[in-house]
């Protein structure tokens, strides 16, 4: 029987007045949870610890989101011997099993998506579209995922002879860590994590510190689904201690991370380390950062170039690998495109994504809003301040959209990734020029090109070095299935989440011949 194809997750509409009532219901909801107390889970007994990781609100960062007690290096080795031993039975069970936990957690997350929206707006700092989007991109990929599953389970088509019969299947690989990120805290936290799952391997889940609370909701949602103890284990800590000894740990079969390029090399380099008792190599799958760049050409719909700059540079605060941080403007329409993202970027505001009155909300955390205020002042040094370079950290993490024109390609600002409400302009003399600056980065993971000239676009379709190629649109959101995302160089691996051969990482393939 074929699988049934699968359509993503729709977005909610809300300026639909119904869908507005019912995710102010669903704050009110998560609010009244707030302060609550979170333990580890591992081989699905809850264990509490002293030491807690408190998770706050960026948008008020009084407001406590949960505690969750934190792993050490003993409750690290306890998770690991748990996962170790229940990989031997989770191995063989029955893909299709696995597959209808996947499609009964979404179908429970569906069924309270607002409730985990509003969580997302509050531990994530959120507005609603953007929270939304990132709910919707969980379901996804615990769908697309299921399905993926249910087509590799049989193994692929190989030749055999009248003398033989050969067959090409495809295992898990045995304990996976997963180190998940804080910016996509639901959906990349739990595409990592069921992907690793569903292909019959067991997991070690260390989420971000600064978003643990939804990791352990997706850990109920999936227990609820059917999902067996010790499968998945929740171990939140401290990356020095947890993440390091795990990494190195000689049971650990494969690392699967997604955050920034120092945290992602390292994790690479201590990886490759054969340790005593270790009798493979380690497999990583590794997502890291971007330098993205939207290219506009002389012969492009300048609206729709400023729209695009500033819609992918802005959204959720800019805190994507994907996010446009660069944007090459022909020389001969520099000025307007210029003057638009500025006008586009004046009408912005960022505040409290509770309300859903602002584009933009906080930054996570007193170091990203350090890091990026730090670049605003070498930005002022670089090149010309357009618009924003404010920030007030008094209440919440807030930093104000800004926009630096007339940069130097080779400008800091321009080469190392920010992570921020930070957009710089340059020009090009020609088209040819604007993708050699495209190019000039060390990263390759999305970038966008805006023209009307259909040579061009397929000059770029060839020259333009990124995993993730959009024309004519905007260089975020990626959606599963459709869009598989991953990038080229130091952007990670190009292991594409929500595409294809994604699962296949987490799988060897094995080869059987029987002589007739």
């Amino acid at each position: 029987m074929a699988v049934v194809p699968y359509k993503h997750e729709p977005f909610t509409d809300f300026t639909v007045e119904e869908n507005r009532k019912l995710m102010q219901e669903a704050i009110k909801k998560v609010e009244a949870d707030l302060g609550g107390e979170y333990p580890l889970i591992i081989g699905g007994e809850r264990i509490t610890t002293e030491d807690k990781i408190v998770s706050v609100n960026p948008a008020n960062k009084k407001e406590v989101i949960g505690y969750v007690s934190k792993a050490n290096k003993d409750l690290a080795e306890k998770a690991m011997k748990v996962a170790d031993e229940t990989f031997e039975t989770w191995r063989k069970s029955d893909p299709k099993f696995r597959a209808d936990i996947l499609f009964r957690a979404a179908a429970i997350v569906r069924r309270r998506k607002h409730e985990f929206t509003a969580h997302l707006v509050k531990e994530g700092g959120k507005p609603w579209k953007e929270a939304d989007a990132d709910t919707a991109e969980a379901i996804d990929f615990m769908e697309y995922y299921g399905r993926q599953m249910l087509e590799l389970k049989d193994g692929a088509k190989v030749n055999s002879r009248p003398i033989e019969h050969n067959q090409f299947n495809y295992i898990p690989l045995g304990v996976g860590v997963v180190i998940s990120p804080w910016n996509f805290l639901f959906a990349i936290m739990a595409g990592t994590t069921v992907a690793a799952m569903v292909s019959g391997n067991t997991v070690l889940l260390k989420p971000a510190s600064a978003t643990p609370v939804i990791a352990y909701k997706l850990m109920e949602v999936l227990e609820e689904a059917g999902m067996p103890k010790g499968v998945i284990n929740f171990i939140p800590g401290p990356g020095s201690e947890v993440g390091d000894y795990l990494v190195d740990h000689p049971r650990t079969r494969f690392v699967s991370f997604t955050g920034s390029r120092d945290v992602g090399t390292r994790i690479f380099e201590r990886a490759a380390v054969v340790h005593k008792g270790q009798k493979w190599l380690k497999r990583t799958i590794i997502e890291m950062g971007g330098k993205d760049t939207i290219v506009v050409d002389k012969e492009a719909d300048l609206e729709l170039a400023a729209q695009s700059i500033v819609q992918s540079a802005f959204g959720f605060s800019g805190q994507k690998c994907s996010a446009c941080s660069r944007a090459v403007i022909h020389e001969a329409v520099y000025d307007q495109v210029k003057d638009r993202v500025a006008a586009l970027t004046k009408e912005l505001s960022a505040g409290d994504p509770t309300t859903n009155e602002h584009f933009m909300g906080p930054v996570i955390d007193q170091g990203a809003y350090d890091k990026i205020m730090s670049y605003v002042e070498i930005g002022k040094k670089e090149g010309q301040l357009l618009v924003g370079g404010e920030g007030d950290d008094s209440k919440g993490w807030f930093v104000n959209p800004t926009v630096f024109a007339d940069l130097d390609p080779e400008a800091r600002i321009m080469q190392e990734e920010i992570f921020g409400p930070v957009v710089g302009l340059t020009k090009a003399k020609d088209f040819d020029h604007a993708i050699e600056i495209a190019n000039n980065t060390e990263y390759g993971l999305t970038g966008a090109v805006i023209t009307n000239n259909r040579t061009h676009l397929e000059k770029a379709r060839e020259d333009f070095h990124v995993g993730n190629l959009y024309f004519n649109r905007g260089c975020t959101a990626a959606i599963v299935g459709y869009q598989p995302f991953g990038g080229f160089n130091m952007s990670g691996t190009d292991s594409k989440a929500g595409g294809p051969d994604y699962l296949i990482h987490h799988m060897q393939g094995k080869t059987t011949s029987e002589m007739l």
